[in-house]
């Protein structure tokens, strides 16, 4: 896949493969945090942040330490403690400079660290052999497409809050519908670019 353009996989990662709207990975934050504009925005940003930086210092560990010395399979292990790490120095840092964030968005910042969407965009950039350009723009767009999906769903779910949603819906349902109201979409955005 060394042939692709970066912006390309920069706006697919986005639109057309989505972690959340395509692959449903990072459902569990996505659902709960999505409440508010505010805090959606907050913890999309810091997704975005952990994406880009693990999946950079994964595609450099990997290529030229795993592979080198033919620990290909340790993989899963150092992808984990990579983005426990900095998960853990994020969390330092919004506690540090934007308390209010912090306190908001309680356990679900510690929780990045084991958002599958975080583990999948490295593990995606290793299947599909992007070069260490490519895993960049693919972190990159990764974690805005996150951010631009939690957005949208926390703009509507504000939106919607006095509506009058039958009984059975409310809560998980009615977010689940809209999620997948979203996801499809998102799908007509399929024929502008697709990298699989």
């Amino acid at each position: 896949m060394g042939n692709i353009n970066p912006f390309v996989i920069f706006m697919a990662s986005i639109f057309t493969n989505n972690m959340i709207l395509a692959n449903f990975l990072g459902m569990c934050s996505f659902i709960a945090v999505s409440r508010e504009i505010k805090t959606a925005w907050g913890l999309g940003q810091a997704v975005t942040f952990v994406l880009t930086g693990t999946s950079i210092i994964n595609y450099l560990i990997y290529h030229y330490i795993l592979v080198p010395f033919g620990l290909e399979y340790l993989r899963f292990i150092v992808f984990i403690i990579l983005i426990a790490a900095f998960v853990q120095l994020v969390e330092m840092i919004v506690e540090r400079y934007v308390p209010t964030l912090y306190y908001s968005l309680g356990i679900f910042l510690p929780l990045i660290t084991v958002n599958c969407a975080i583990l999948g965009v490295s593990l995606f950039m290793i299947i599909r052999e992007y070069t260490l350009i490519q895993s960049a723009a693919f972190g990159i767009g990764s974690g805005l497409g996150w951010t631009l999906a939690i957005v949208a769903l926390a703009g509507i779910r504000q939106k919607i809050k006095n509506a009058p949603i039958p009984k059975g819906l409310e809560g998980a349902g009615i977010t689940l519908i809209i999620t997948g109201l979203m996801a499809l979409a998102f799908i007509g955005f399929s024929g502008i670019v697709n990298v699989q």
